[in-house]
């Protein structure tokens, strides 16, 4: 008796708390959808090709998942050495495809008679890359120069901690290049960017210390690279950083849109000025950036 007394009690006191809860709508915001263009080419010079991956994918509303696209129409890259009128001498192309259906991510055809990938030894600091992809009857195109990186020096486990006593610390040494004014995008595995420009290391060698709020375990194993950028390149990933904090990946879409390098040049018959066509609202998202690239790895201990 007593139990089915405590029962009636507790449900009476379930539904009396369930009534006094109101129902709140939330509204978010509903853009159009707008394509995503992640083409961050990294060229490890040790290598006899560059890693050519480019990956488009479509916004979605908020709490859904970006959608890959595998209907672009096609994909290529033309580059070389610009002569002093803007031409481009001896320009070689990259033609890419969708090589696993339904993945969004296009890289060198191997069905062409030639081959598509990129001769690393081909490359020259300052060398120009378009990049032109035609997507649902528009064309987009960006343009980009090859930027050279230094070799990390060293790449250590440190002691240290910053917010949490289980912060893991990379403490990383490079020397800056001289006698030219450097940017650098520095990649920390698992998602995780750092931007950096000389202004105060200038010429010299230069350490600091990263701390991986990630659960980190012996024998775990962390990649580092560091990744020669240009001024617009630098300042895009700054953007970008400061709109990811809040648990955006980097490369996802962030809560308000960071205009890249990519713009529509759809009927646009001067790509010189393709930057400054009267189309402010128009154009993907993402960046086209070909930028020389070390890496270290450490084990952690």
């Amino acid at each position: 008796m007593k139990s089915a007394l405590l029962s009636a009690l507790l449900l009476t006191l379930f539904i009396g708390f369930a009534s006094c809860e109101d129902v709140i709508e939330v509204n978010v915001p509903v853009d159009e959808p707008r394509l995503v263009v992640d083409a961050l080419i990294r060229v490890d010079t040790t290598k006899e090709f560059a890693t050519v991956k480019v990956k488009i994918s479509k916004t979605s509303p908020f709490f859904e998942p970006i959608q890959p696209v595998s209907d672009i129409k096609s994909i290529f890259f033309y580059y070389g050495i610009e002569n002093e009128y803007g031409e481009v001498i001896n320009g070689a192309y990259s033609n890419l495809a969708e090589l696993e259906p339904g993945s969004g991510l296009y890289e060198p055809d191997p069905t062409f008679t030639t081959d598509q990938r990129i001769h690393t030894n081909l490359l020259e600091i300052g060398m120009t890359f378009w990049m032109f992809v035609e997507y649902e009857d528009r064309i987009y195109a960006a343009k980009t120069k090859y930027v050279p990186s230094v070799k990390i020096d060293g790449l250590v486990q440190g002691t240290g901690t910053l917010f949490d006593e289980n912060d893991t610390e990379a403490i990383l040494s490079f020397t800056d290049q001289p006698e030219v004014e450097n940017y650098y995008v520095f990649d920390f595995d698992f998602g995780n960017f750092l931007t950096s420009e000389d202004t105060y290391y200038t010429n010299q060698a230069f350490s600091f210390s990263y701390f991986y709020e990630e659960a980190l375990e012996p024998g775990d194993e962390i990649t580092v690279s560091i990744l020669g950028a240009d001024e617009k390149f630098y300042r895009y990933m700054n953007l970008l950083l400061e709109q990811t904090e809040g648990g955006f990946g980097i490369f996802e879409t962030p809560a308000a849109t960071v205009r890249g390098n990519i713009f529509d040049v759809t009927g646009i018959d001067n790509l010189n000025q393709f930057d400054n066509v009267e189309q402010p609202d128009n154009f993907p998202l993402g960046y086209f950036s070909v930028s020389q690239e070390f890496t270290k790895t450490l084990v952690i201990q």
